[in-house]
């Protein structure tokens, strides 16, 4: 097994909503704002090379919306989904599979492509995953999430025929990718996980969009279910500090992956490096 990460650039999003309660005289010592409030965040994909199958974690915005959509998130960097696939040796046609770790935009945009006047699979030769009740949460979507979940990102997925659902107490993914699913920040949110020369790396997603997010009140204001992320959070930092877990970060602008150690202030992390130090 091989792995590499994929940057597909960085967007922007307030940093008030990152950090939730926490104050902004606390947070811009970890991430400093611009003059509007807005904090550069990564959009970093995992690429899993097992076997015959090269298996896609997550896949930025994408590029199809329009100018007033960007306007609002401020995609930017030299960083590209087709960019960072090429510097491994890879295309979008090598793709088998692309995992869903759940369908707000800047997670599944890059899903989807325009062809003229028709939306299309951008993987063409991939089976997408996603959690049934998750895609169930995404396309019923409440009045405070809904903004998250666009049609055009997700709707054609299903009309291609190309996809399949994980179940949420089972790990039917096949390969040695095992799911854990969480529940705080959206329905049923998937962490993909491997063992990766020795080590068990765990993909984030947005249980800890950073490493500046591993204080349990460190909650972001976008999740739907705070305290139920802060037990989740919890929980998941007991078991990685016990079993020497790597976190890899979606979306921290710096650090790729982290391990964790207990100081006198609670769990923090240890030590910073990039996938490809391991």
């Amino acid at each position: 097994m091989n792995l590499y990460t994929i940057n597909a650039g960085y967007f922007k999003l307030d940093g008030g909503a990152m950090f939730g309660v926490v104050p902004k005289s606390i947070w811009h010592k970890i991430n400093p704002a611009d003059e509007n409030n807005m904090c550069s965040w990564a959009l970093r994909c995992l690429l899993i090379e097992d076997g015959n199958r090269l298996i896609l974690v997550d896949n930025g915005m994408g590029d199809k919306q329009d100018a007033k959509f960007f306007g609002h998130y401020y995609l930017h960097g030299d960083d590209s989904l087709d960019k960072s696939l090429g510097a491994h040796g890879f295309n979008r046609n090598d793709i088998t599979d692309v995992i869903l770790t759940h369908l707000h935009f800047d997670h599944c945009g890059g899903s989807i492509k325009r062809e003229g006047d028709k939306l299309v699979p951008a993987f063409s030769n991939a089976t997408f995953w996603s959690s049934q009740r998750h895609w169930k949460w995404a396309t019923e979507p409440n009045d405070r999430e809904k903004a998250s979940f666009l049609k055009e990102n997700i709707l054609p997925i299903q009309e291609s025929g190309r996809l399949k659902f994980i179940e949420t107490h089972r790990n039917d993914f096949p390969n040695q990718v095992k799911i854990r699913h969480a529940f705080g920040h959206t329905e049923d949110m998937m962490l993909p996980s491997v063992q990766y020369k020795g080590r068990n790396i765990v993909f984030m997603a947005d249980l800890l969009p950073s490493i500046g997010h591993i204080p349990l009140p460190y909650v972001m204001a976008y999740d739907m279910f705070p305290l139920q992320t802060l037990n989740e959070k919890k929980d998941f930092l007991t078991e990685a500090l016990q079993d020497d877990f790597v976190l890899f970060f979606e979306h921290d602008p710096q650090v790729e992956c982290c391990t964790l150690q207990m100081t006198e202030k609670g769990i923090k992390g240890k030590e910073i490096f990039k996938l490809s130090e391991l």
